[in-house]
């Protein structure tokens, strides 16, 4: 086995029992948060290698960069994964990411929302898609303000081609994870309540927030789906 095979392989298993750990210490089932491979400028042989050690849910940032990558994935590795669209989507490349992506769960605005619906019976298909909240409501992220995410998600429940199953947030930037439990409990709520009103409340449950240095806190406020990238694949490449 390839040393970098190797790291990765005991990187995975790390994350694995530190999650599995903190769901436990969050008093949840086994199994209850699921775990997405952030792949963000990593080679398609990571990828592969993921994979092969048994990961199933990988997101993307950008449309042009997922595309490269997965045109290099040996052939039938896609039907084993699925691929979330965890980026800031741009209206122009709706269509590239509904035919690459299967879950897009970055939708902050109404006009993208109507655009990918367009597309989406255009194509034929019936795309999941997430509400991003800007929980610190910063002017540089993308995302919806939590107080707009009821209006958005009504929008999208009523839009053919597209079925709404959760939410998604980042908050601000802290070395420190506590910092983001304020913020996480917010998503959390904003979850429930869209859940309340979802005609098929049962679609609605990826509550999709923690990442590598902030995850333990996120699972202890609910979250459903944690993005892990630097924790699973070491520091992010230029």
């Amino acid at each position: 086995m390839e040393t970098a095979t190797r790291e990765l392989e005991g990187r995975v298993e790390a994350v694995r029992r530190a999650l599995g750990a903190a769901v436990a210490a969050a008093g949840r089932p086994p199994g209850s948060v699921h775990l997405m491979a952030a792949v963000k400028t990593r080679p398609a042989s990571d990828v592969t290698a993921a994979a092969d050690l048994g990961l199933r849910l990988f997101g993307e940032n950008r449309v042009q960069e997922g595309e490269a990558r997965w045109a290099e994935l040996p052939p039938g590795l896609r039907n084993r994964v699925r691929v979330h669209f965890i980026g800031r989507l741009q209206t122009n490349k709706a269509r590239r990411a509904l035919r690459l992506f299967d879950s897009l769960d970055g939708v902050d605005s109404v006009e993208l929302a109507r655009r990918l619906s367009r597309i989406a019976v255009e194509e034929g298909f019936l795309r999941e898609v997430m509400i991003e909240v800007n929980l610190g409501e910063e002017s540089q992220k993308g995302g919806v303000p939590p107080e707009d995410a009821r209006a958005l998600a009504c929008e999208i429940l009523g839009l053919p081609g597209l079925r709404l199953t959760g939410v998604m947030g980042v908050p601000p930037l802290s070395e420190d994870p506590e910092a983001g439990r304020p913020h996480f409990r917010r998503l959390a709520e904003i979850f429930l309540h869209v859940r309340s009103f979802h005609p098929e409340p049962e679609a609605m449950r990826w509550l999709s927030m923690g990442m590598s240095h902030d995850f333990a806190v996120a699972v202890q406020e609910g979250s459903t789906l944690v993005r892990i990238g630097t924790a699973l694949f070491g520091p992010r490449r230029p």
